[in-house]
């Protein structure tokens, strides 16, 4: 491994510090931050001070102390809805590629009008209906991206299940579950990896997004999509207070865009 990461481009060693740097952030929060998460401590948009690193936000609360708490909010949140979306598109996906037939149509049919509906709107729909509660945020974002993590591992499972070491594990008697967990998934980890990668992206944006449209992480809770929207109004008065969390956004994605450039390149087989 750590002669994997010296031959690393500068790039992946980039990314790799932005996401370990988030991750240790998210898992130490209450011990980095000064103050408690929804703690007013100050005035309305106070400037940069040795009491508040960032300044305050649009109620007087610490924004470095809500930058850490949204951090670990946000991206757990997105972690988890990752790994739901994963298993759920993962699974659905091999079974239907390794039964084929009438199983195959009826999965493939079902995430067809799923993905007919522009994921957004979708998402709208049910959150406006149903509320924005953490479950219902959870389930909803997790089966929506789990159609695309559905065609993916179906469309990977199809190409390996007509190898020759699946079929002589039919002949041997071996059972759907078995070839789908020893045949299958260790051939297709190198693309599942990667677009548990870009699926980490999309969900994280796509959780800001809901936030900074008033859906997704609800108040008082700290969430960096929120934190912009409460504190947009900032921006007319010359205070650059929204321009912190949607950094952290943005560097977060890229950085993870980053260390998958570098796993798809290792998974290809190329060489510089």
């Amino acid at each position: 491994m750590l002669n994997l990461l010296k031959k690393s481009p500068l790039s992946a060693r980039i990314g790799l510090c932005i996401v370990l740097l988030n991750f240790l952030v998210a898992l130490l929060a209450p011990l980095i931050a000064p103050y408690g998460e929804t703690s007013v401590v100050g005035n309305v948009w106070e400037s940069f001070s040795s009491q508040f690193y960032l300044g305050t936000d649009h109620l007087g609360r610490d924004l470095f102390t809500r930058m850490v708490y949204g951090a670990r909010n946000t991206i757990a949140l997105a972690f988890l809805i990752t790994t739901i979306s994963f298993l759920l598109g993962t699974t659905l996906g091999f079974v239907a590629a390794t039964k084929g037939g009438w199983m195959d149509q009826i999965l493939s049919r079902i995430i067809d009008i799923l993905m007919a509906f522009p994921t957004l709107i979708f998402a709208l729909m049910i959150l406006s209906v149903l509320g924005s509660s953490i479950p219902v945020l959870i389930l909803t974002i997790a089966l929506l991206d789990s159609t695309r993590v559905f065609r993916l591992s179906r469309a990977v499972a199809m190409d390996i299940e007509v190898m020759e070491f699946v079929e002589a594990a039919r002949l041997r008697g071996e059972g759907l579950w078995w070839i789908m967990r020893y045949e299958i998934l260790p051939n297709a980890m190198p693309p599942l990896v990667a677009e548990f990668g870009l699926r980490f992206c999309f969900v994280f944006l796509f959780i800001a997004s809901l936030s900074f449209l008033g859906l997704g992480l609800q108040p008082p809770l700290a969430d960096w999509g929120g934190m912009v929207r409460e504190n947009s109004g900032a921006i007319t008065f010359g205070i650059y207070i929204p321009l912190f969390p949607a950094a952290a956004i943005a560097v977060l994605t890229v950085g993870v865009n980053l260390i998958v450039d570098w796993f798809l390149h290792l998974s290809s087989g190329l060489h510089e």
